[in-house]
């Protein structure tokens, strides 16, 4: 049903800094874009404000008039969570001011800022933070669902590093969430955010981090799939290092016949360290190295070619505790092979892998913040694209097939019965079942706070 002309019409004569796009603007389209084709939906009106206060006014707006709402940021989701049919987009993306205190190692951001921004920023003082590993990936949706990044494994999650936030709640109020100020709010954005209310800015604490680091992707044939999965077994629980950290990705680089199994390997030290810690990896024969000392700010733009905007994408979050069975990552490859070959379209998926030390992420209590899934288990994510829509039932059915059996190979080894990572998590897949774990009841008691009318509802919603 679309959007009365007076009701739009009166939430235009209320903004005062905002871009706003209907169907019949110029630039309504590129307004739509998102990440994946699949995420894309058609608004009813998109508004891109650069003050606070127009977010305010819309949430009001839409809550009168009984608009659906969605908040976009980064645009990554692939089930369209960012966006909304016929109904109401509040776009951050102009809110992406980067602003950096050296005497206090802090960056403050605005909501609608991306990783890039972070990390360039954060670079020209020697410093860094813990972000996300695709650098266009948006800041808010990843913080508010906890956040891995690099420097996980030396300093915890991203909303470990989170010193404050500024919210915009459903009643249009404006507050300050931290350990000092509206301490339960700033409990539930670390971990269950997006059900809380719009982040138009977060402060973060950053570190030292002058030098350049050890990084880049080594590619394997097929074959070697058991040996490289062992030795990364070995980095990871014979010997440990909060410094390193890998992604596994079965994945067809271009000219390629088949998948390779490709090692995007990280050490945060020098050359000679870096090639001491993955020495018995590169020893197995790789068929192409990229490694190299690069810049941090250039880290999170390794996977960007792997990553790119456009097509239609299905984003399955899988698990394991390690050791990772060899023989299971193998049989595992060869079904993904097989499936790709089968279909031209799917030649750009991948089935990612994480080896991250946990030990800084477990040393914070889980009932510390409101994210649960603080444990040993490593995560990965099936992620399929394709470009042909008929085949978007199908190719979403498969990738469920696969994350269903990860999780009934593995399920019974998971630490602590929480496996599912929030933002590895589709909303609306029946295969998550576990993403608030013993945080659920202080989470709905909070939601009934801040939000009682259930207004931030697209992603994992808690229902009170």
């Amino acid at each position: 049903m679309a959007i009365p002309e007076s009701a739009l019409n009166s939430l235009r004569d209320s903004l005062v800094s905002s871009t706003i796009f209907t169907p019949q603007d110029e630039g309504y389209h590129d307004a739509l874009r998102r990440w994946s084709d699949t995420g894309v939906k058609r608004a009813g009106i998109v508004i891109t404000p650069t003050a606070v206060e127009d977010i305010a006014t819309a949430l009001n707006w839409s809550q009168t008039h009984n608009v659906d709402l969605a908040i976009k940021c980064g645009g990554h989701s692939v089930s369209g969570t960012s966006s909304s049919a016929g109904g109401l987009v509040i776009d951050l993306s102009r809110l992406n001011s980067a602003t950096v205190n050296p005497s206090t190692k802090t960056i403050t951001v605005g909501g609608g800022a991306t990783w890039k921004d972070v990390d360039d920023a954060l670079a020209a003082h020697g410093l860094a933070a813990v972000g996300g590993t695709v650098n266009h990936t948006g800041v808010g949706g990843l913080t508010l669902g906890g956040g891995y990044g690099w420097l996980s494994g030396e300093h915890g999650l991203t909303i470990d590093n989170l010193l404050s936030a500024k919210v915009v709640l459903a009643d249009g109020s404006v507050v300050t969430a931290s350990e000092e100020e509206n301490a339960d709010l700033f409990w539930a954005l670390r971990g269950a955010g997006y059900n809380f209310g719009v982040v138009v800015e977060f402060t973060f604490q950053a570190y030292d981090q002058p030098d350049p680091v050890y990084a880049g992707i080594v590619a394997f044939t097929p074959d070697k799939v058991e040996a490289i999965v062992s030795e990364l077994n070995t980095l990871l629980v014979e010997r440990p290092d909060p410094r390193s950290g890998a992604v596994c990705i079965f994945a067809r680089p271009p000219g390629a016949p088949v998948p390779m199994v490709n090692v995007l390997v990280f050490y945060n030290g020098t050359k000679e360290q870096g090639e001491s810690r993955f020495n018995d990896l590169l020893a197995l024969g790789p068929v192409a190295n990229m490694i190299d000392t690069i810049p941090y700010n250039h880290l999170n733009a390794l996977q960007n070619p792997m990553a790119t905007y456009g097509d239609r994408k299905s984003f399955k979050g899988i698990f394991f505790t390690p050791p990772l069975s060899p023989s299971f990552a193998k049989m595992m490859l060869a079904e993904f092979t097989e499936k790709v070959q089968s279909d031209p379209d799917l030649g750009a998926s991948a089935l990612l892998l994480e080896f991250y030390d946990m030990a800084k992420t477990v040393s914070v209590p889980r009932t510390a913040t409101a994210f649960a899934s603080r444990g040993r288990t490593q995560n990965g994510i099936v992620m399929l694209r394709w470009t042909d829509s008929s085949k978007d039932l199908e190719h979403r059915a498969w990738a469920r097939d696969v994350q269903g059996r990860w999780k009934a190979q593995l399920t019974e080894e998971v630490e602590g019965g929480v496996p599912q990572y929030i933002n590895y998590a589709e909303p609306g897949d029946s295969v998550v079942s576990n993403i608030y774990g013993e945080n659920l009841g202080r989470l709905k008691e909070l939601k009934a706070k801040y939000d009682p009318a259930n207004v931030f509802r697209k992603m994992h919603p808690i229902n009170v």
